[in-house]
């Protein structure tokens, strides 16, 4: 959708295969398409302390017996 002028940019901070960056997006990046950030979109203070909030929730569900809500499990939908 970049190249073909679908949209008119992006911003871009989780990449496929991290920690290397496909050569197409840094083409993109040359030509002004694409901001390629360091995988810090979360780095706010509002951010931390939601995330932070989240692990206080799913530890208190988790030892009072129920499923936590923000489970990570890999293979499972």
């Amino acid at each position: 959708m970049l190249e073909d002028g679908e949209i008119g940019g992006a911003a871009l901070d989780v990449y496929e295969n991290e920690p290397a960056v496909n050569p197409k997006l840094i083409r993109l990046a040359k030509a002004n398409k694409v901001v390629l950030m360091p995988h810090m979109g979360s780095a706010t203070i509002e951010g931390r302390v939601e995330m932070g909030e989240k692990v206080m929730i799913n530890i208190r569900t988790f030892l009072d017996g129920h499923r936590p809500p923000d489970r990570v499990l890999p293979g499972v939908a």
